[in-house]
């Protein structure tokens, strides 16, 4: 392995984030067919049930007129050597005369765990792994965890000013909200909502924001919308129940709360909201009930959005995998409100961030963390 060979990995594992949102519960893979030192042939996993990267590396190598026969692959996961809702990659390698395959990891799961790696040496093919491999393992940490728990991956957003501040005290409702990050940095945080299976805000947001949760621009795939609500105090009239019949929505409540008010709750039904009873601790829905439940909704990436009571929850209770935040050059003072700090003051002991990756949209820097080093 040398500098050019990890190149080409590099260029493999940004292939495969390009299908991060439209692959799950499948892993993002990325591959590149190299040939007398030049890439001959792309292809990431593109959607659930689709091609898989290896294939679709073969096939733009085919279209572009290259022969794929004596090239090398780099690939960010061990190629599949099961039947599954397409055929074995390992077999179309073999056919095609590859020569040399770099695997960046090795596949956990139960249908592979080093089967594909060791067909491709039966066959002759050299095989090298851990190339990149934690850079691989980052990419993959929500598949590493799927695997190993089954449950979702939790990522905490917000946008906050140099201060802490998360909001304007006067900031408006709906399309009047007054934003404190810049319009590049929210068009980064509909690209965040495009890649998850659900977004999650706690009532108290719904009730000071009336948000609609949705990715713009808009796509086939539509995120779960999920509000923790434990005495049923949302809206009637809010814009999360007024489109729940065109974009799903998921009420947690109190199972008391349903009782008290079964009207509220029909009139929900009727609209199309939906609702999952949670066990309550300390006047709160028992979060980590509620995360056990969703792979039940298939939530493979949850978004949380709520103020800084919902996210300070979940710090607090140790069910947050990954931090994004947006700082904005602002200091607002009095005119702010709201601060993570503030409903963390209680937290006993600290929080260590890991794999930091800073990126800057004009005077905002966003600031992604994960909380937990992946093995």
């Amino acid at each position: 392995m040398n500098i050019t060979d990890e190149k080409f990995m590099l260029t493999a594992l940004r292939l495969a984030e390009k299908g991060i949102g439209s692959v799950e519960p499948n892993p993002p893979v990325g591959a590149v067919l190299v040939k007398s030192g030049k890439v001959i042939g792309r292809g990431y996993h593109k959607k659930f049930g689709g091609p898989h990267a290896e294939i679709n590396a073969l096939d733009d190598c085919i279209k572009k007129g290259n022969d794929p026969k004596g090239s090398i692959l780099y690939v960010t996961l061990e190629p599949c050597c099961h039947l599954g809702k397409t055929p074995p990659c390992v077999d179309r390698l073999i056919q095609n005369k590859i020569v040399k395959v770099f695997v960046a990891m090795l596949d956990p799961s139960e249908h592979a765990l080093g089967r594909g790696v060791k067909k491709l040496k039966e066959a002759g093919i050299e095989v090298v792994t851990g190339l990149c491999e934690q850079q691989a393992r980052i990419l993959n940490a929500p598949f590493l965890k799927f695997v190993k728990t089954g449950c979702c991956w939790v990522i905490l957003k917000w946008a906050q000013s140099i201060d802490g501040k998360l909001a304007f005290a006067d900031q408006g409702k709906g399309e009047d909200k007054k934003w404190i990050s810049n319009e590049k940095s929210r068009k980064d945080a509909h690209k965040l909502r495009r890649r998850v299976d659900a977004i999650l805000v706690g009532v108290n947001t719904v009730i000071a924001d009336d948000p609609l949760l949705t990715a713009r621009p808009g796509r086939a795939k539509k995120p779960l919308r999920i509000i923790l609500d434990t005495d049923l105090k949302t809206p009637s009239d809010c814009r999360l129940l007024d489109t729940a019949d065109k974009i799903p929505l998921l009420i947690v409540t109190d199972e008391k709360a349903i009782t008290k008010n079964p009207e509220k709750v029909r009139q929900f039904e009727k609209k199309g909201a939906r609702f999952l009873t949670a066990p309550v601790v300390q006047g709160k829905c028992d979060l980590e009930f509620v995360i056990g439940q969703l792979k039940n909704y298939g939530i493979y990436r949850l978004l949380v959005e709520g103020g800084p009571t919902v996210i300070a929850s979940f710090l607090s209770a140790g069910l947050a995998d990954e931090v994004i935040v947006y700082i904005a050059p602002k200091i607002l003072a009095g005119r702010g409100i709201a601060s993570i700090g503030e409903c963390l003051k209680n937290k006993a002991g600290k929080i260590d961030l890991h794999y930091v990756d800073i990126k800057g949209f004009d005077d905002d820097v966003r600031i992604k963390v994960l909380l937990n080093k992946v093995d």
